[in-house]
């Protein structure tokens, strides 16, 4: 029997545990990963703590994930073993579903997510499915280009879908692990780009990234600062509260949307004449096109900031991203 190691919650609001257990054999239609690196994700709270209902413990968390192909199935023929690829939030889908025949695979009804319903990359190796892999080109290490799986594919994804054009005001909001790569993204498309975020603490990077105005939204000017420009196109949320993004909707210019792209828990307040006022919106997005995002990247040498620890300390690398105490992604580096 050949072992692996893995990090696994065994049920909701668990401690992390360090495992040893038998390496899982693809099915037909399967892929077996070697992990070399995966990210730390916001998102892993949701198998962490069991905020979504139907996720079956013991699971290993994790979406965020690049590694090789170790062996594939007899049905998987458009992949070589050995080649290095990356899998996302999307962990594959039916292709028989309403959506699914429509093309819209994020919204299958049997749709499988990395690390909730399937094992993910806290491990030595995981499984996984073809349809969800993409990728990783030699330009990028591996550490590199995993938070490009999920924190870039979302930024860069809610950037180009959000109708904006080149030399309109796009404000990013936070400017943590999604708000960094968003920053980056919004400059090199074009866009006039605002950093909103508490403090002085992060201008200086702000402006080394490439921000062309740092708002201190401690001061309480910050829709102010906005409407003096004629207002937002885009808020691109990526600070968890829902109260702060609230504050901020007044600074939308007509026609101009908030988009959330983070976890925030608590509720939001939006009075309806806001929005009516000036045809405004909000909007939530999850999705966005891994390939996509990654040679943007590439193509602009936008590289995730990254600190990196070996699989032995998931729980420090998990408690750092969610009390923002890491610049800026939590990355395990696993082989």
């Amino acid at each position: 029997m050949s072992l692996m190691r893995a990090v696994q919650v065994s049920s909701p609001g668990a401690n992390f545990e360090l495992i040893s257990k038998e390496i899982p054999v693809p099915a037909n239609n399967e892929v077996l990963i070697k992990v070399q690196a995966c990210g730390i994700c916001h998102g892993d709270a949701v198998s962490k703590e069991g905020h979504m209902p139907g996720v079956k413990y013991p699971i290993i968390p994790g979406h965020e994930v690049v590694g090789t192909i170790e062996k594939k199935g007899t049905l998987v023929t458009n992949w070589k073993e050995g080649q290095r690829v990356g899998i996302g939030w999307h962990g594959g889908h039916c292709n028989q579903c309403s959506a699914c025949r429509r093309g819209d695979f994020g919204s299958c009804e049997r749709s499988l997510t990395t690390g909730l319903h399937i094992d993910g990359g806290y491990a030595e190796y995981m499984i996984t499915r073809p349809e969800a892999m993409v990728s990783i080109p030699e330009e990028l290490s591996s550490t590199e280009a995993a938070p490009l799986l999920c924190a870039g594919r979302t930024t860069f994804g809610a950037l180009v879908q959000s109708g904006a054009l080149a030399g309109d005001l796009v404000a990013i909001h936070g400017l943590g692990g999604l708000g960094h790569l968003a920053l980056q993204y919004a400059v090199k498309m074009g866009f006039k780009t605002f950093v909103l975020s508490r403090g002085k603490e992060k201008e200086e990077l702000a402006y080394k990234l490439g921000a062309h105005k740092y708002i201190d939204t401690n001061a309480g000017d910050a829709v102010k600062q906005l409407m003096k420009e004629g207002g937002a196109r885009v808020i691109l949320c990526t600070a968890p509260s829902g109260k702060a993004i609230s504050e901020l909707l007044p600074g939308l210019g007509r026609n101009g949307q908030a988009i959330i792209v983070t976890g925030a828990r608590d509720t939001m307040q939006i009075p309806p004449a806001l929005l009516l006022g000036g045809e405004r919106s909000v909007k939530g997005f999850v999705t966005g096109n891994m390939e996509d995002a990654i040679w943007f990247s590439v193509l602009t040498k936008i590289i995730p900031m990254v600190e990196v620890f070996p699989l032995e300390q998931a729980a420090l690398a998990y408690e750092k991203m969610m009390s923002a105490k890491v610049h800026f992604r939590s990355v395990l580096k696993i082989s």
